[in-house]
């Protein structure tokens, strides 16, 4: 539990990265991307949404070996509590087996019984409330961050990670720039670790040379039709890439 939990607790950063501090405020497009990230960026897979852990096994498996990623963040469809826990540590068995850590998507309150490593929630106020259930043995992760003072109070309350740019429940998510601002912003002055999720591979390139230490993806590996691991190897392949020009 100690060796994965530590991969999104909080770390100290490396003061040589104070003196950098590029603008990623335009869209990326595909003529052009930034530099190699200055340091290890991980992955964060997002599940899509589950009601049978069956269909995502073989994938999961799959994308594990692909690249290098820190935690899956599993996503449950509704269900009653004990068929939720029985999918959950179906996940646990193959995630943790690869050596990363299992965050749940909310359902905090499951976290312990099915043996996953944390919970994420949007929101302080949803912090606020998992906070003493998990803290200090589990992870608590905090997205649904959109503005800089809610990224402060999340990280003064405790969050292990900040997330940026994740959909919110009706799948609308910031603009591109308000996403790659926070990161860059984040990154430069603060201590807690920062997930940005790219919802396209050249925001991939984009939040890891804006020193995100963790890149969140979703849709982009579980919906692509080459599957999972192919995407994902797509995705690592854009952690290094030629420089951007105005």
């Amino acid at each position: 539990m100690k060796t994965r939990t530590s991969r999104l607790a909080r770390s100290k950063r490396d003061p040589s990265r104070a003196s950098r501090s590029p603008s990623y405020a335009r869209a990326p497009t595909s003529a052009a991307a930034p530099t190699t990230a200055p340091g290890p960026v991980r992955f964060y897979l997002v599940t899509p949404p589950l009601d049978a852990t069956t269909a995502i096994h073989d994938q999961l498996r799959a994308a594990l070996g692909a690249a290098d990623v820190a935690a899956v963040l599993l996503r449950l469809a509704p269900g009653d509590e004990h068929t939720l826990v029985d999918r959950v540590a179906a996940i646990a068995a193959i995630v943790q087996g690869a050596g990363a850590a299992l965050i749940l998507d909310d359902h905090h309150n499951l976290v312990e019984r099915a043996g996953a490593d944390g919970a994420h929630v949007a929101g302080i106020g949803a912090l606020a409330t998992i906070l003493p259930a998990l803290k200090p043995a589990r992870i608590a992760g905090c997205g649904g961050l959109t503005n800089r003072h809610e990224a402060m109070v999340a990280g003064d309350m405790g969050a292990d990670y900040v997330m940026f740019g994740e959909p919110g429940g009706n799948g609308v998510r910031p603009t591109f720039g308000a996403i790659a601002e926070l990161i860059s912003w984040w990154a430069e002055l603060m201590q807690v670790p920062c997930v940005g999720y790219a919802a396209s591979f050249e925001e991939v390139a984009y939040f890891a040379r804006a020193r995100a230490e963790f890149v969140a993806v979703g849709d982009l590996i579980f919906a692509d039709p080459r599957g999972a691991a192919a995407a994902l190897a797509q995705a690592a392949s854009q952690l290094t890439v030629p420089e951007a020009r105005p």
